[in-house]
């Protein structure tokens, strides 16, 4: 049975790394980016360098046209989607409670929680045994930061990974009986695009590393083959979970 693997926020990052990996698992990957053009391509290059099957697609996951035009893509290009990683994220401004903005939240939000809902509804449409589907599993990228408030200055990061593990619960609950396993992946501070400016300040970085257990920050690539493993059968009875991949957590 062919596997067809749509990855949002594929360009870079977790995302990035999660389709490399399983275009040599047997996927065919389709990459989903806004801005980051160059990186979603080479991505796909180095997939169809080694055999595999990959596409790139824009689109905005804080806008639904994108959303619905992403999926129907996916599917004309590459067949029906039996997975689904969201992956794409923001991580907003940080700052205290006095200090937000509703702008800088309203965006956040779209993407990080709207974006991530809608493209499970459109997953569901298409995967959902009542709706003629076949099933299929999606994993949601949540974050540590969701269960504690996240570091100062993350809280409205964090809420919106809370809401995006609530959802996951609820939806994992109202999905599985038609064929769809939902779950959650919790990351803690990882080394990627998004991290790299602040890693790079050694102080900074010993501060992170002193309050993880494992005493380092992790990897896109240890961060993926969980992705993948929530992705594979061999977690064909976990639907509705929250996995943390954090090193042990946090100590603060």
């Amino acid at each position: 049975m062919s596997k067809t693997l749509l990855i949002t926020g594929g360009a870079s990052g977790i995302g990035a790394e999660t389709a490399r990996q399983a275009a040599t698992r047997g996927y065919d990957i389709a990459i989903n980016y806004r801005t980051r053009d160059a990186q979603a391509k080479q991505v796909v290059a180095d997939i169809e360098a080694k055999g595999g099957k990959a596409i790139a697609l824009r689109g905005d996951m804080a806008r639904e046209a994108d959303i619905v035009r992403l999926f129907e893509e996916t599917e004309k290009a590459l067949g029906p989607i039996t997975h689904l990683v969201n992956s794409a994220g923001s991580n907003g401004k940080r700052g205290r409670v006095d200090e937000l903005d509703a702008a800088v939240i309203s965006d956040l939000f779209a993407i990080n929680v709207i974006g991530l809902m809608l493209c499970c509804r459109e997953a569901s449409r298409r995967m959902s045994t009542k709706n003629g589907g076949k099933g299929g599993v999606i994993v949601n990228v949540s974050s540590m930061a969701a269960t504690l408030g996240g570091r100062l200055g993350s809280s409205a990061y964090a809420a919106s990974k809370g809401a995006v593990d609530a959802f996951t619960k609820g939806f994992a609950r109202e999905a599985a009986a038609e064929g769809i396993r939902v779950n959650s992946l919790r990351p803690g501070m990882v080394l990627t695009e998004m991290t790299e400016g602040r890693l790079k300040d050694a102080a900074f970085r010993a501060s992170i590393e002193a309050s993880i257990p494992m005493g380092r920050v992790g990897t896109s690539a240890e961060i993926a083959q969980a992705v993948l493993w929530l992705l594979s059968d061999e977690s064909s009875f976990i639907a509705g979970a929250m996995l943390d991949a954090s090193g042990g957590g946090y100590m603060i």
